[in-house]
């Protein structure tokens, strides 16, 4: 029975398909609607077709002029490292030792890591991301800190401790046994509680001996409804030292495969220095991509190659990867992912673009139906994005002549004062300050 229905007009974007791969990947409306009854999508269309069959009390919320469109993903990002983006160091090894383990000692307060983990979900929020896969630190306490925030806000996230029992601080370091025992406590705790969903996660193959990669496998088999995180052929540094520590692995990706965390669910943050054959086994085994642009360029580690991974089948989606990553706005995610396209001889139009970020998102995560797009029954996770934001963004989205122009727009010039509302479950748990 239906107990809170309202309603939402405005320019109505979502997806169906990949761009790439289909004629009829989205559906379009210049004045549309958007129906949302307890918390999930009723329906999505025309204004002129769908507005005759609501009650006559039905609240409509006028966003006319502006869009709606699912709220975005984020598949790699560190709520840590909030307090540390954008500092200085000469690549990726050196950048973990500088600032990342000293940063991330600070988690041990669990005080700290609530209120480090409230203005992290600000964050996301104000930028339009409604649900991100979050590494938390390898406290257990930081991951129950970021998870009641969540719950408290009523938003579908994904999170894990991590797990690290060498070549890392002393403070830092669990033991194989230790991070296993914690990782399947937390599961026990938080999966599929409210909201909630847990990531195994293994930091990188280099920060876990083989009993703990071993481990962290057996969780995977025992809980194959969870997901998996971790890193992977980042840097070429990183790559060389992975060499050394598995001599006996055909690759980086390979490390992982041979303790069996290669699956549906399993997502890949970088994914750069890969082979033809470790394109091929993800997407034999349904694992994911996540694409860090700014981080990448960032820290300098390379630039991702859309076209080798199309041609591969490899499920793919866009992230932050902050605070590697200089921007939580997916906006400015999709612009540097354009420009990485563009250096790597392909190019990415904007409506793939907010598809990574959407509905591919939701795909590489195996939650097509529950978020990403506005089909009847997904949760009603969605943002309305204002093109007329800045004066640069009014000027330009006014000349513009196809939708293809006004995403393009709104991704390389729009950032987090694009976003002029944000909803989550059907209750807007953001609305953007205007002077």
């Amino acid at each position: 029975m239906t107990t809170n229905l309202q309603a939402y007009r405005g320019s109505l974007l979502h997806f169906l398909a990949d761009p790439a791969f289909s004629d009829k990947s989205h559906d379009w409306h210049e004045d549309g609607l958007l129906i949302v009854a307890d918390g999930k999508v009723q329906a999505a269309g025309d204004y002129a077709t769908l507005h005759t069959t609501l009650p006559a009390n039905t609240v409509v919320h006028d966003y006319s002029g502006k869009l709606l469109i699912p709220g975005f993903i984020d598949t790699h990002v560190h709520y840590p490292q909030s307090d540390m983006i954008a500092s200085p160091a000469e690549g990726l090894l050196p950048w973990l030792e500088t600032y990342t383990f000293p940063t991330e000692r600070q988690f041990e307060d669990t005080v700290h890591a609530a209120n480090v983990a409230e203005f992290f979900l600000d964050e996301l929020l104000r930028c339009g991301t409604t649900t991100a896969m979050v590494y938390c630190t390898v406290h257990p306490q930081s991951v129950d800190a970021f998870f009641t925030a969540s719950e408290q806000r009523g938003l579908r996230m994904v999170a894990g401790k991590v797990m690290m029992d060498r070549n890392c601080p002393d403070f830092l370091r669990d033991t194989a046994e230790s991070g296993a025992r914690d990782t399947e406590t937390l599961i026990q705790r938080w999966h599929k509680r409210g909201r909630a969903l847990y990531a195994i996660t293994p930091r990188f193959a280099p920060t876990s001996t083989e009993r703990q990669l071993q481990l962290a496998g057996e969780l995977a088999t025992a809980y194959p409804d969870t997901f998996i995180q971790t890193h992977v052929s980042e840097n070429e540094a990183e790559c060389a030292w992975v060499r050394e520590l598995f001599p006996n692995s055909r690759s980086y990706i390979d490390v992982y495969d041979s303790y069996g965390m290669m699956r549906p669910r399993a997502m890949y943050g970088h994914c750069i220095w890969l082979n033809e054959r470790d394109r091929q086994r993800m997407a034999e085994t349904q694992s994911a991509a996540a694409i860090c642009p700014t981080s990448n360029l960032f820290l300098g580690s390379g630039l991702f190659d859309f076209e080798r991974a199309d041609d591969a089948g490899v499920l793919l989606s866009l992230a932050t990867d902050v605070g590697g990553g200089t921007s939580f706005s997916m906006l400015q995610t999709m612009n540097e992912a354009y420009k990485v396209a563009r250096l790597k001889g392909s190019y990415l139009p904007a409506l793939r673009m907010f598809y990574l970020a959407t509905l591919g998102a939701a795909r590489s995560m195996q939650l097509e139906g529950t978020i990403g797009n506005f089909t009847a029954g997904a949760e009603a996770d969605f943002i309305v994005v204002d093109p007329q934001a800045t004066p640069l963004l009014q000027r330009r989205t006014a000349r513009r002549e196809s939708l293809e122009e006004l995403l393009f727009a709104l991704a390389l010039l729009g950032d987090d004062r694009a976003i002029a509302a944000t909803y989550s479950a059907g209750r807007q748990v953001h609305v953007r300050e205007t002077t």
